[in-house]
């Protein structure tokens, strides 16, 4: 696939982490993989690498700091000397260095826009900088589920990161959209430095897929299904380069690369975004 193509990223939250899935992947062409410390009970990383170890090499590999086992189950925190250790660990956990580490969901640890809010994020961003230079992975990044708080917290000083992801695809709302644009504008990233996740808002089964035609976002949709079409639209909303989707079966893999070399109609996806502001502000639409 060259690099100009929209790009699949096999995300495995939620994912049962079978050697099927992996071997399945790389067959169809699918060569990222992502995971997280905390996926699959914070066992992902050494269920990867006893079930699929000699296939890791074979993936560009990336993985997500931030979210620590606590008594509640999982708790947040942005300490740098935390995050750098996590880094080390996923590095000897994977029995590989990752090729990309995000910072995870960073707003869970953040206030609204405080000032001590931007400090903290950025010496997190920093460690996560440090960490790259000092080659306990080859590249960092930030995740983020919402990015709306990180918003006014970036500005020229900021450590830059390789990689933006934010949830993308039609069921995400004009805030969302429109913080992921200020992101990846303050960050000078082009738009395949940024990743889509979750492009059908956690499931394909939602009754929402049953009640509208995603078809209508691209130029000849006829042979596509609607979550193929779905699929294909949610690299438009917001502008990505990849997007990371989740299952354990091959063959939904194979449906969606297969609708990768459809065309969106961009008129579209802009008349879109605009009905969405305009509904987020309480205007009729």
């Amino acid at each position: 696939m060259r690099g100009a193509d929209p790009r699949v990223v096999l995300g495995l939250h939620r994912s049962r982490h079978e050697r099927r899935l992996l071997t399945g992947a790389l067959e169809l062409g699918v060569t990222a993989l992502d995971t997280s410390t905390n996926y699959f009970g914070f066992r992902s990383h050494q269920i990867l690498a006893q079930t699929a170890g000699d296939l890791l090499p074979k993936f560009t590999l990336s993985t997500k700091v931030g979210y620590f086992p606590g008594p509640g189950g999982a708790a947040h925190s942005l300490d740098p000397v935390r995050l750098q250790a996590a880094v080390e660990q996923a590095a000897k956990d994977l029995g590989r260095e990752p090729d990309l580490v995000f910072l995870h969901n960073p707003e869970h640890s953040l206030r609204e826009a405080a000032l001590q809010d931007k400090d903290v994020l950025m010496r997190a961003c920093a460690a996560l900088d440090d960490v790259a230079t000092k080659g306990l992975c080859a590249a960092w990044g930030v995740a983020s589920w919402d990015p709306s708080p990180l918003a006014n917290l970036i500005d020229s000083t900021a450590p830059r990161p390789a990689v933006l992801m934010v949830r993308a695809g039609l069921l995400v709302g004009a805030r969302t959209l429109d913080a992921a644009d200020v992101l990846t504008k303050a960050w000078a990233l082009d738009s395949s430095e940024v990743w889509g996740m979750s492009p059908f808002g956690g499931s394909t089964s939602t009754p929402v897929w049953d009640r509208i035609d995603p078809r209508v976002f691209l130029r000849d949709g006829s042979q596509l299904s609607r979550t193929q079409a779905a699929f294909r639209a949610s690299y438009h909303l917001p502008p990505v380069g990849s997007v990371a989707v989740g299952t354990d079966e091959p063959a939904h893999l194979a449906e969606l690369v297969g609708a990768l070399a459809a065309k969106v109609e961009e008129q579209t996806v802009q008349e879109y975004r605009s009905l969405l502001r305009d509904r987020s502000r309480g205007q009729p639409a």
